[in-house]
């Protein structure tokens, strides 16, 4: 997502007479007199006061949101501040067309900052009191409603309608200027805490571990759940540190800690291999009380399983006797024996007072961390953060509390039509055992469909006490976000306000990601037809 970039002044106001200075204030009028920015949509001339404008921006780049009215074109980055940007063609039903050249968001003031899309700038302009109409006497194909009068005889034009922003806003999006979940960086949008307390003692009451599963040269590992911190993508810059073991990559910075890489291809003498897109670094934890973690480089991701200890053996005594397999705690048998999932231990793997002297600068490489040669992958900081799972659908990119996951499984290559389940439900599949009813959460979305692919995963959930899979397009990463960094999603409509309540904002990345509230992604009624299904 690119940055918004904004109009000098002399573009916008060229003819205004220097009305608008750089800092987009407006100057000083004599007596009645009122300024206006004009602009054009489609063949219809517009005004908005000057006061209301805070500045104008070219076209940027918008992540769009889902269950939201026809005519938000998305939300943007402005500087850090989350901008909704509304297409005044949608919202007053004219054709759609491309965006080009002239294409401005003019951003106003309306207890947050909105941004309307119009077709292009034309100028600012003084008027008088009495070359005002009322708004009575105006007729358009405009809707009258959202307008507050006519500018007379400007510049040729018959008509130059001055619109009624605070109006029109509150007409298209109830309760626009509230923020969608509290404070900024409130506490869940999942479960409530009581729910999720309950819900963790019932889990860990089960006798099943999760795993987060990867590929290193076509073999699946696997490190537990509770050892892994986050994943991240691999950034383009390592910084080497001189006189260290062959695995050990470099460092990197991470929410303003240093943090070193290793290659589990190197640690493990398996063939190397090009970095691509796919690499991942899994960030796990030496353990409760240590403060170190160490960045393990995978070649991809592929699955959070949730699996019986039964199927879970330590290694075998004849392979414990091989000091080179000692990073490999035990073996996890999935269907029926034929796939095998070798399980890590970071412990195991990394000495903490070795790490330590990595990162601790006693190294000829701490000069040039020092120095500021490592490269900063994430957008955190040291204060409250949350942890997220984070998936695709489309080109936008969406968030769930890690809590919320109960596991990640590849999609089959067909899903079991069952008579008599509900509409919204795409198939079922057999999931160790037990029947699980998948939703296509871009059909849900109302999102254009795709052809199933091996990227596309299901995110496994517990919504009221019913488990549900939902189909997405990828599952890109595990990441913690600061509070800082997490807004409340301006209310677009009633559906969209209750799933999508915040967004995280990480504007060094040029990414926003919209926090989902799992708890919503099922309504009553379907909740009740699933548990009508279950019984």
């Amino acid at each position: 997502m690119s940055d918004v970039s904004s109009v000098t002044a002399g573009e916008v106001v060229a003819a205004s007479g220097g009305l608008i200075g750089s800092s987009g204030q407006a100057g000083e009028t004599a007596g009645d007199a009122r300024q206006f920015v004009i602009f054009h949509v489609k063949d219809e001339m517009f005004a908005v006061p000057l006061a209301e404008v805070k500045e104008i921006i070219r076209m940027p780049g918008v992540v769009r949101m889902p269950l939201s009215p026809a005519s938000p074109e998305g939300l943007a980055n402005l500087r850090g501040t989350v901008l909704p940007v509304v297409n005044l063609r949608s919202v007053f039903g004219f054709e759609q067309v491309d965006h080009d050249d002239a294409t401005r968001v003019v951003v106003l003031d309306q207890g947050r900052p909105i941004g309307l899309v119009v077709d292009r700038m034309a100028n600012v302009v003084t008027v008088e009191a009495n070359d005002i109409e009322a708004a009575d006497t105006i007729q358009s194909t405009v809707d009258t409603k959202v307008v507050t009068g006519m500018i007379k005889g400007h510049a040729g034009a018959s008509m130059v309608m001055i619109l009624d922003a605070a109006n029109l806003i509150q007409r298209e999006f109830h309760d626009f200027g509230a923020r969608s979940n509290g404070d900024r960086g409130a506490a869940s949008v999942g479960q409530p805490r009581e729910e999720a307390t309950a819900a963790k003692a019932t889990e860990s009451a089960v006798d099943e571990t999760q795993l987060v599963s990867f590929e290193v040269a076509g073999q699946e590992y696997a490190f537990p759940i509770e050892e892994v911190q986050e994943i991240v993508q691999l950034p383009e810059h390592v910084t080497e540190v001189p006189n260290t073991a062959a695995h050990v990559l470099g460092v990197i910075t991470l929410r303003n800690r240093l943090l070193p890489l290793v290659s589990l291809r190197e640690m493990f003498g398996l063939p190397p291999a090009e970095v691509r897109e796919a690499n991942k670094v899994v960030v796990v934890s030496l353990g409760e009380g240590t403060g170190t973690s160490v960045g393990v480089v995978m070649d991809s991701i592929k699955e959070v399983l949730r699996v019986g200890r039964s199927a879970i053996d330590a290694m075998p005594s004849l392979l414990t006797q091989n000091r080179s397999l000692d990073d490999i705690q035990s073996i996890c048998r999935l269907d029926d024996g034929k796939r095998l999932v070798s399980i890590l231990s970071a412990g195991q793997m990394f000495n903490v007072d070795e790490v330590r002297k990595l990162v601790g600068g006693e190294s000829e490489g701490s000069e040039a961390m020092a120095n500021g040669a490592v490269h900063d992958v994430a957008a955190g900081a040291d204060d409250d953060e949350e942890q997220f799972v984070v998936f695709r659908l489309m080109n936008e990119e969406y968030g769930v509390p890690i809590d919320s996951v109960q596991e990640i499984v590849r999609v089959p290559e067909e899903l079991t039509k069952v008579p008599k389940t509900p509409a919204f439900i795409e198939g079922v599949i057999n999931l160790r055992g037990s029947v699980l009813p998948v939703v296509d959460q871009r059909r849900r979305f109302g999102l254009t469909g795709i052809e199933r692919n091996d990227r596309q995963r299901i995110m496994v959930f517990t919504i009221a006490g019913v488990r549900t899979g939902f189909i997405v397009d990828s599952v890109s990463e595990v990441m913690r976000i600061g509070a800082r960094f997490i807004d409340g999603a301006p209310k677009l409509s009633a559906e969209q306000q209750k799933l999508i309540r915040r967004v995280a904002n990480l504007e060094k990345q040029k990414r926003m990601i919209l926090l989902l509230d799992v708890n919503q992604l099922l309504n009553v009624k379907e909740l009740d037809a699933l548990k009508e299904g279950d019984g």
